[in-house]
């Protein structure tokens, strides 16, 4: 077993059904051993980083396995319920650590439960989310003085919701709030008379812009990235805006008629969340700070003479998530292409949003689901249609991670222009390799998927 840390202080978790393990535990005593469990590597990764030499922790998953559809051996339960930590993710992808979660709470009140999940509620995406701004744009070109725009919608571009959409000169709807030392990305769709969604993109012929109404305001940062705009607050406030359509620097449309409000908050109203949520959270350096910073103070609840040092090394650590937030952002910026193949499952959703490109996966969410012929069909065309020349590929979807490829590589080597192939790690485990090399979390990152995009999207 690998050493663990991890954090996210569980306050209730609601009843579920077991099965033959929950039975097997002995009755529960005053106390467990010192030390915790994580349910997979970047809740153990983490972990580590925040307990450094004061909590030990363990990883419930070996070295060479991802976490994603594991089903764990017997005695384990046992093993969790002796020790006085455990952090785990409250998704149903994850159910066997859900069980166990359950069974801890009821019986168990030694055991400090930590669910990475909470509080993520407005993070979360749905496992399907193409909506109507994924539209396909007219393949032409448009002659600026003559655009009629009859309509233009606007979308939440994480979750791909519409959020409002102007008609005849008024707004319905509105920008999403806020958050204080936060932001939001909205994407925009802009038809034409004729029906023809507009190209927008930094190197299309139209982009999205947004300007201040007054003064600038400190308080409301904004940037346009061509087919999208972030929205960042530094302080609470209300400004208004008009989002505007530019082509060639100057501005052939905007929504001046009906100005809108952007309110920055200090937090935003907690939501449900999707009842199809998908919960490769871990993926995403933005959200897992925020599930670092819960990790502290579950540590902090279960080992508070500790809490200031706990404190101080998530803090350290927030930078590093910070740098790889950066990385990611110059990468993408810096791509020629905003498009790559990927053999292996859909995991990846939560950066492919943040930062804007698509990754084309043969499967869906499931590590376990098939790819049809036409799935495969589809991989080369999206191969031919960008010319691109390195195949992605999930190093743990294979028998040997350190040395094997998917067999989708190989196909799409013979029947496609591609010439090599890079891994992309869901960072759901570690290799032997990986492990001896002493690979944590960051280092996935800055050692295999950075590099690993810049050559599949063109950005070395």
């Amino acid at each position: 077993m690998n050493r663990t840390r991890r954090s996210v202080f569980r306050t209730g978790v609601g009843a579920v059904a077991f099965g033959t393990i929950a039975g097997c535990l002995s009755e529960p005593d005053s106390g467990g051993s010192e030390g915790g469990y994580a349910a997979f590597f970047p809740l153990w990764d983490w972990a580590e980083q925040i307990a450094g030499e004061e909590i030990a922790f363990e990883n419930a998953i070996d070295t060479g396995q991802m976490g994603h559809g594991w089903e764990p051996p017997s005695d384990l339960q046992r093993d969790i319920a002796d020790s006085n930590v455990f952090i785990y993710l409250d998704t149903d992808e994850f159910a066997w650590a859900q069980e166990f979660a359950a069974e801890f709470e009821r019986d168990y009140d030694h055991v400090t439960l930590i669910d990475g999940m909470a509080g993520l509620e407005n993070q979360l995406l749905e496992m399907d989310t193409d909506g109507d701004f994924d539209r396909e744009p007219a393949d032409r070109d448009f002659d600026p003085d003559q655009i009629e725009i009859t309509g233009f919608d606007l979308y939440d571009q994480r979750t791909g919701a519409e959020v409002a959409y102007w008609h005849d000169g008024h707004w319905h709807g509105g920008v999403p709030d806020v958050p204080v030392d936060g932001e939001i990305a909205v994407a925009g769709v802009f038809e034409d008379a004729d029906g023809n969604v507009l190209p927008l993109g930094s190197d299309e012929q139209f982009q999205l812009e947004v300007s201040y109404v007054d003064e600038e305001s400190d308080a409301l940062e904004i940037e346009s990235r061509g087919d999208h705009v972030v929205l960042s607050g530094t302080e609470v406030s209300q400004t208004r805006i008009v989002f505007e359509l530019v082509a060639d620097s100057e501005v052939v449309w905007e929504t001046s008629a009906d100005t809108s409000i952007v309110s920055v908050v200090e937090e935003l109203e907690e939501t449900d969340a999707p009842e199809n949520a998908d919960p490769h959270v871990w993926i995403d350096p933005v959200i897992a700070q925020d599930i670092v910073e819960t990790i502290a103070e579950g540590l902090a609840e279960a080992d508070p003479d500790n809490a200031e040092f706990y404190e101080e090394n998530a803090a350290d650590y927030l930078e590093k998530l910070e740098a790889i937030d950066d990385q990611l952002h110059e990468l993408t910026e810096n791509a020629d292409r905003d498009v790559a193949v990927f053999a292996g499952h859909d995991s990846y959703q939560y950066i492919e949003r943040r930062y804007d490109f698509e990754l084309h996966t043969p499967a869906g969410v499931s590590p376990d689901e098939v790819e049809s012929t036409e799935d495969i069909s589809e991989m080369i065309e999206v191969v031919e249609k960008h010319d691109i020349e390195t195949i992605l590929y999930d190093p743990f979807e294979t028998q040997n991670p350190d040395e094997d490829v998917p067999d989708m590589v190989e196909v799409l080597l013979d029947e496609t222009d591609a010439t090599e192939y890079e891994p992309l790690t869901p960072l759901e485990g570690n290799t032997e390799a990986w492990d001896d090399a002493g690979y944590g979390w960051v280092e996935q990152m800055e050692e295999i998927n950075i590099p690993s995009l810049k050559r599949a999207l063109g950005a070395e």
